[in-house]
């Protein structure tokens, strides 16, 4: 019976434990984003700001993930 009064109590604990509220960080005033600016995805150190070789990329990892392609070889 002790044991079972034991898991009870730990069981409301537990649950209970997952109640509370965290602080959230808001980026977010009046209007504007206060988060980092966007970049282009070609803006980095691999394509250095070279659009044509990220579009490149992408098109030749598109081929890998198509299924007709890869199964007939083409």
């Amino acid at each position: 019976m002790k044991k079972l009064l034991v898991s009870a109590i730990a069981g409301s604990f537990l649950l209970l434990a997952g109640c509370g509220e965290k602080t959230q960080v808001t980026v977010y005033k009046q209007g504007q984003y206060q988060g980092k600016p966007d970049k282009q995805p070609w803006d980095n150190e691999l394509f250095k700001n070279d659009r044509a070789a990220w579009e490149k990329a992408i098109k030749a990892r598109t081929v890998g993930q198509n299924e007709y392609a890869r199964v007939s070889g083409n």
